[in-house]
């Protein structure tokens, strides 16, 4: 009977240890900040540049399963901070979310969502995929970037912050 419990507790042991490796996999970002530059003045993540002048964000928050690819985001009241479109999107009519492995490294992964409208009050959300997330994704970071119009596609507005990993994303 002793060891049949010594079997028994090391199985649930080692499985409550498997379940929490695969949660490690899921990634939590609490709130989306605007890009904070002075007009003109490039902020950049790695190879991706900023806006072309600050935004701001009411609310927002990301998550990606780096095992699945599961992805999601929401920005509410994404809109420039300055200039003649200040509390608008301005031209900015679609975003993309972009996930950032091993950032500051030979081996970046840089990721995106498919776009998704960024109305006239500067909401958005997208929920779906990412393909191709590298084995090791360290210091994951996410950007939501412009996606139209085409002139400044590419470039960051605004990203996510308070990170939680795993058991810490509750």
């Amino acid at each position: 009977m002793k060891k049949m419990l010594a079997v028994a507790l090391t199985l649930m042991f080692a499985s409550s240890v498997f379940a929490f490796d695969l949660d490690d996999s899921l990634v939590r970002w609490r709130n989306i900040v605007g890009v904070i530059t002075a007009p003109g003045v490039d902020n950049p993540v790695g190879t991706i540049h900023a806006g072309a002048g600050p935004w701001t964000v009411r609310s927002g928050r990301a998550s990606v399963n780096l095992s699945t690819g599961a992805t999601s985001f929401e920005v509410e009241g994404l809109t420039l901070n300055g200039g003649n479109s200040t509390g608008t999107p301005g031209p900015v009519s679609a975003v993309i979310g972009t996930l950032v492995c091993n950032s500051g490294t030979a081996t970046v992964a840089i990721l995106d969502t498919a776009s998704v409208t960024l109305n006239v009050h500067g909401d958005a959300e997208f929920s779906g995929h990412l393909q191709n997330i590298p084995a090791t994704c360290a210091n994951p970071l996410f950007l939501v970037r412009i996606a139209a119009p085409a002139g400044a596609a590419g470039r960051w507005i605004g990203a996510a912050t308070e990170r939680f990993i795993g058991d810490d994303a509750q």
